[in-house]
């Protein structure tokens, strides 16, 4: 509803004054005003060797190892020691704890103040375009997503690390960094082999169910004898479509267990930013769309965006796109089909964050679309779905995949927030980001921080002793990241060359979806229209140089459904044969 003229001038006088006084206060903190400090060596040494013992134990690293890495910290941070520097990041556990404990501790021991500020993953994103595009400092480092990478690599303004870390930013790079052990590495490497981003937590999309429910003999007679197959961890989502059928509305004759209403699907629906990760963080490959191909399939990824020599050329499937082909279309309509029929009611009017804890309420049956960021919030003693002895009553395992998926396609999505340094910043206060950023990485604090929010972005800390003693704590989280299986779980990739532009397309297309204001074929038809609409925008800028895209002249769809690969033409039958699979042989093969 628009606001009155009054209120309007009156707030935009006070917006006016408000905006006066952060400038000053930004200016203030980037070095126009006197830097202060009370820092000593002899405190700095105390402070470490107080955290080292105190706080950042247990560590893959003795602890004279850890002094050794807090000294380098100590001694590099010398130029710039009294200032107070900006960093961002989305509100998760891992960046609570970074931004409660790990600004302090760093504050302590270098000198260096950090205002480590948690805000949404959407508002990290919009804050960062401004900067980029206002050319103000408005933080000192980002932490944003890897599925940016292909923005970032086709652009001027990130500065790539790899270039930092081996000219300006020689000095202040740790020689204890080793990039080798980043499990996300490879997620934040553009197509010109540069690393531009840093990462610092790591989480991925997997299935989630309450083992105790699947395992209890009196649930699996009766789902066997409604369904002739033996109830366990849905291979396709024919099976995963059974089970949410059974939980919501079969078990024990009316939907319940121990006298409660239970649901066997969640999900969420609102019209909101997070509604397109809901999307665009895989689930169309998840059910069949695009190419075989890790990171991302070739020539068509899970966006549906044809790729040739690292030109996007089309997400209509007239242009050899899938954003609208038949598999892309099933995504959609299984999506609202399952919220409506199978999830509690409220589920539609909740975005990521408000649907992400109702699982761990405890009348959840499964959920096939659950984000590991999670799992340190539903290992709280005393909750529903955790047992007196601390260990959890449910599982994780792979995500079911849909009736077009084949073999070699990715099966499901990791998350990568990863430290990004900007161009636009000033030299001083990028290189005592980067100190902050690589303090928080540094293997003296990240198999702490791995276990406060567990979002391991280090293979030493997943096979560390504490993670291998204390396995049963995690529901198969730790099997899964030791396993093979997790390279089948990627980021968005390179193919997507301005992401920002582009999954602001999705949500509000997946929202009328929802509504009924149109159908899933015709969402993604608006969808894919728009999509081309934006890369043929980038192609007259040239935006990506090389990589830029260029769009392919329209053909006839058939043209395209006929040729080898995505996009693949409509299945007569897009259910398939359910199959499940018990889980603990599934762990086994894992382990």
């Amino acid at each position: 509803m628009p606001l009155p003229l009054h209120t309007r001038v009156t707030r935009r006088r006070t917006a006016a004054a408000v905006a006066a006084l952060v400038l000053f206060a930004a200016a203030c903190s980037q070095g126009d005003g006197p830097r202060r400090s009370d820092w000593t060596e002899a405190g700095g040494k105390a402070a470490a060797q107080k955290w080292v013992t105190q706080e950042f134990t247990p560590s893959t690293l003795s602890k004279s190892q850890q002094l050794a890495e807090m000294d380098w910290f100590m001694k590099a941070a010398a130029p710039y020691r009294g200032m107070e520097i900006n960093v961002v990041s989305e509100t998760i556990t891992t960046h609570e704890y970074e931004s409660r404990q790990l600004a302090k501790a760093f504050a302590e021991i270098t000198g260096i103040r950090v205002k480590h500020d948690l805000i949404q993953e959407g508002d990290v994103i919009e804050k960062l375009q401004t900067q980029i595009q206002g050319n103000q400092n408005i933080y000192d480092a980002y932490v944003n997503d890897s599925d940016l990478i292909g923005t970032h690599s086709r652009g001027t303004y990130v500065f790539p690390l790899s270039d930092y870390m081996a000219g300006e930013g020689k000095d202040v790079t740790s020689p204890t960094l080793d990039l080798d052990d980043f499990i996300g590495i490879s997620f934040t490497t553009g197509p010109d082999k540069k690393i531009y981003q840093l990462p610092d937590q790591q989480f991925a999309n997997l299935y989630w169910f309450r083992y105790d429910w699947f395992t209890d003999p009196k649930i699996k007679k009766q789902f066997k004898d409604a369904y002739g197959y033996d109830l366990g961890v849905p291979v396709n989502w024919a099976a995963y479509e059974d089970i949410a059928d059974f939980f919501t509305n079969k078990v024990n004759g009316n939907g319940t267990i121990d006298g409660k209403k239970v649901y066997g699907h969640m999900d969420y629906g609102r019209k909101d930013p997070s509604l397109g990760w809901r999307f665009t963080d895989a689930w169309l490959s998840m059910a069949g769309n695009g190419d075989p191909g890790i990171p991302n399939g070739l020539p068509v990824d899970d966006w549906g965006i044809r790729v040739e020599n690292c030109r996007p050329v089309g997400s209509s499937v007239t242009r050899g796109g899938d954003t609208n082909g038949p598999a892309s279309v099933y995504a959609l309509a299984k999506y609202v089909e399952w919220l409506k029929k199978y999830a509690p009611k409220e589920a539609a009017g909740r975005n990521f964050s408000e649907a992400g804890p109702v699982p761990a309420q405890g009348n959840i049956a499964q959920q096939i679309f659950w984000y590991t960021t999670f799992t340190a919030d539903m290992t709280k003693p005393g909750l529903p779905v955790v047992n007196a002895d601390g260990t959890p009553k449910w599982r994780i395992a792979p995500s079911p995949h849909g009736v077009y998926w084949k073999e070699g396609n990715k099966l499901g999505y990791q998350d990568a927030g990863s430290w990004t340094l900007l161009r636009n910043t000033p030299k001083e206060r990028r290189a005592a980001a980067w100190l902050y950023a690589q303090f928080v990485t540094s293997k003296s604090v990240s198999l702490k921080k791995s276990i406060a929010g567990l979002t391991f972005i280090r293979d030493s800390d997943i096979r560390s002793d504490y993670f291998k003693r204390n396995a049963a704590k995690y529901g198969g989280l730790i099997e899964f990241y030791r396993s093979p299986a997790r390279k089948q779980w990627t980021p968005t990739g390179t193919n997507v060359p301005d992401y920002p532009k582009l999954a602001q397309l999705w949500w509000q297309n997946v929202a009328t979806a929802v509504t009924g204001e149109t159908t899933p074929q015709q969402s993604m038809d608006n969808l894919a229209r728009q999509q081309d609409e934006i890369l043929s925008r980038l192609e007259r800028r040239g935006y990506g140089g090389n990589c830029a895209p260029r769009l392919n002249p329209e053909r006839p769809a058939q043209y395209w459904l006929d040729q080898p690969g995505a996009p693949a033409p409509k299945l007569a039958d897009e259910r398939g044969k359910p199959e499940t699979v018990d889980y603990d042989k599934l762990i086994a093969q894992w382990n």
